[in-house]
């Protein structure tokens, strides 16, 4: 008896990878058309990566006294 285990990851492998492969082929496409919004799309690009590093340094800031104030030792040695 055939085991149906890998005939069913082979199908969905490619399942997903095709769909992958399409929509990166599209995404590539539709990239073409915007050649003119290349500047906005880096200011955009821009604030989010601020706005990212902000809420990251945020989140450190609020670990580390969350840590202290539940007496965590945070000393590296």
């Amino acid at each position: 008896m055939m085991d149906w285990v890998p005939i069913v990851f082979v199908i969905f492998k490619v399942l997903v990878l095709g769909t992958g492969m399409f929509f990166a082929i599209k995404w590539h496409y539709d990239q073409g058309k915007r050649v003119k919004e290349k500047r906005a799309d880096l200011r955009t690009v821009a604030k989010v990566a601020a706005v990212f590093v902000l809420l990251l340094l945020g989140l450190v800031l609020v670990t580390f006294v969350l840590a202290r104030m539940l007496g965590l030792d945070l000393g590296l040695a």
